[in-house]
């Protein structure tokens, strides 16, 4: 690469490693530590110029490259026809015709001291989740602000982001000091505060630097129009900072991706190996299992190998036959690596429908995939103050301290100990949109000390003596479809067939169990999430158990039948929203038309029908009888009544 035309690089200003800026020298890497950083910040505060000046001034830009840019500045640039270095980041389409940062853009350049891998973010709120994916696999934090504005509620969030995702060196680039005529005072003001907050986060020894991005003041070469500041500049200051040696050093661990078995005499397990080196013959424990072997071999394309080290992909077989499945994870013996269902975490809200209590999702941590729940939401950080609020679910780009219950244990370190093992994703299971992002914290306890009691009198006991197969028929429908009506004409009918029943309504459970929750989203999946157990320990009784809830949302109903398991019946109750309005004889329907019931379903709170119920009743038929009746032989059908019932 060459030096822009125009420029000779003994006209360039040089950092203090000796590099001239516009040129670029080829240094030998091999033994340059790599640094990864991202840069952050609100829109339009300048991160995508601010990174594209300290790549140009690195000379990091080839020739045809500025070429290019010089085009791309004419056509899409905000400069008034100079050179846009924006646009070397900015490279989709939507991004140039907007003037803002979508998605994230990685670049590699080096200098004579350091290698690094740049991650320029998105600012605005909406784009958040691209900015936590990039902070996730960043030792750096390059912030930036518009030194008119000051700290804005996005460059706090981003602060804290940065913080919760391990980000150990945070520094904050004033951008745009021209434009407030170099004023050292301005620059001193945002300081004071910015190391306020970071105080506050625990983060030690921030890095405050004054810049003008545009010309590269303070990037790779100091600005005379600051002769006040005679800190560090930019790329100085990335230089300085000191690899963490401490990272991944607990101890080899392999989690399965892969398990190989082209024939009857091989079984390979395949995976990248996190922290430590992981050698031929070393003893392991298969976690969550906690089964133990040794590694026979470690194969690759070129043949056995002796060991192999962290950051690589590895495929091993062990002394033995264990069952491993895909998401366990094969750690050194005396690892400590720790198993729990459940855990303590801050969790951080991407776009969709929020995160709610209650709720199952799908916890992902590297290979493993596990249902969880948000079993407690302990408060929410206000990111500007940085107080605890209380909050019932966190919304778009809001971050909570929470705990979760997992269907079966994960297998973690804490985050602070290892970002591979200690960080996860929540997937929503209806959609499979990644809907938020957490950090392990700790193990809670007391999950360790729980166990199921067993008595001598079991639940196929308990079924026997009733002389009947306890099963849960769950209706689900609008208010007014006629699901109380059903389910009494159900019970009658088992009744009179002599069998033992309860059925759970939605009302009368609000009078007690449930009589401490609204009808918020939340409220409504902790309502479903409360049945669902009681129904379970009902059926555990021997009874067969009748759940008569609007229950609106699938992802709910989806949990109890998981939670249920066989003789779950989801019984949709379908009558169209004009009939139930004409049925309300509590004149709910239009309160809620008319603005004074909030969170009614069906009018301002969706009801999501079951797209494959195991049972249609119709809802507007004039005999509801023959519903019951078509309904009894549904369940004969099934086996979960006798013939002749």
């Amino acid at each position: 690469m060459k030096a822009p035309k125009g420029k000779s690089s003994e006209s360039l200003p040089r950092t203090r490693s000796g590099v001239a800026a516009g040129s670029r020298e080829d240094f030998p890497s091999a033994n340059k530590a790599l640094l990864r950083f991202m840069t952050c910040g609100s829109v339009d505060d300048g991160k995508s110029t601010l990174v594209g000046r300290l790549l140009h001034d690195c000379g990091e830009i080839a020739d045809d490259h500025l070429a290019a840019l010089a085009a791309d500045s004419a056509k899409h640039g905000t400069r008034g026809g100079e050179a846009d270095f924006a646009l070397l980041f900015d490279g989709l389409a939507a991004e140039r015709e907007q003037g803002i940062t979508i998605d994230v853009a990685y670049r590699y350049f080096g200098t004579r001291n350091r290698r690094f891998i740049i991650a320029d973010t998105p600012g605005h709120e909406q784009y958040t989740c691209n900015m936590v994916t990039a902070a996730s696999n960043a030792d750096a934090a390059l912030l930036v602000l518009d030194a008119r504005k000051g700290l804005l509620a996005q460059t706090h969030r981003h602060l804290v982001l940065c913080h919760l995702m391990g980000v150990k060196t945070i520094i904050l680039a004033v951008n745009k000091m021209d434009l407030t005529g170099y004023d050292a005072a301005r620059f001193g003001e945002i300081e004071r505060a910015f190391r306020q907050t970071c105080d506050g986060l625990g983060i030690t020894k921030p890095v405050v630097i004054p810049v003008e991005a545009t010309t590269g003041g303070n990037v790779v070469a100091r600005a005379r129009a600051m002769p006040w500041y005679a800190g560090q500049t930019v790329i100085e200051a990335l230089e300085a900072i000191a690899p963490d040696a401490a990272a991944e050093s607990a101890g080899f661990c392999l989690p399965v991706q892969w398990v190989c078995r082209p024939d009857a005499a091989f079984r390979g397990y395949a995976g990248g190996v996190i922290g430590g080196t992981l050698r031929a013959g070393a003893a392991i424990r298969v976690l969550p299992s906690g089964q133990r072997s040794e590694i026979a071999r470690i194969t690759s394309q070129a043949g056995d190998l002796a060991e192999i080290a962290a950051g690589n992909a590895a495929m091993v077989t062990l002394t033995g036959e264990i069952d491993i499945t895909r998401g366990d994870v094969i750690v050194a013996a005396d690892a400590d690596i720790e198993c729990s269902d459940q855990i303590a975490a801050d969790i951080v809200a991407f776009p969709g429908s929020g995160l709610v209590p209650g709720r199952s999702y799908i916890l992902q941590s590297g290979p493993q995939r596990i249902p969880a729940t948000i079993s407690r939401l302990r408060h929410r950080l206000n990111v500007e103050t940085l107080e605890e609020e209380p909050a019932r679910r966190l919304d778009v780009n809001e971050i909570g301290h929470a705990q979760l219950t997992l269907a079966r244990p994960l297998v973690f370190r804490p985050y602070a100990s290892s970002r591979a093992l200690g960080g996860f994703i929540l997937i929503d299971r209806e959609t499979g949109a990644t809907v938020g992002a957490g950090v392990v914290r700790f193990s809670l306890r007391r999950a360790a000390n729980l166990r199921w009691q067993e008595f001598d009198v079991t639940s196929a006991a308990r079924a026997g003596m009733k002389h009947q197969t306890p099963f849960c028929l769950w209706l689900t429908g609008l208010s007014g479809a006629g699901k109380s009506t059903i389910a009494n004409l159900v019970e009658r009918r088992l009744a009179a067939l002599g069998k033992h029943t309860y059925c759970l309504d939605g009302d009368n459970v609000r009078h007690g169990l449930n009589r401490d929750l609204g009808f918020s989203e939340a409220d409504r999946v902790e309502n479903i999430r409360r049945v669902t157990e009681v129904a379970r320990l009902m059926l555990d009784a021997g009874l067969i158990v009748l759940v008569s809830f609007i229950s609106p949302f699938r992802a709910e109903r989806d949990v109890a039948r998981e939670r249920i398991g066989a003789g779950f019946v989801e019984i949709h109750v379908d009558a169209p929203l004009a009939l139930c309005e004409s049925r309300d004889t509590k004149g709910l329907y239009a309160k809620a038309r008319a603005g004074q019931l909030k969170n009614f379903t069906g009018i301002d709170q969706p009801y999501e029908a079951p797209l494959a119920p195991d049972f249609v009743i119709d809802g507007a038929a004039s005999d509801p009888a023959a519903e019951v009746d078509r309904l009894v032989a549904k369940l004969v059908a099934l086996g979960l009544l006798s013939p002749g019932s």
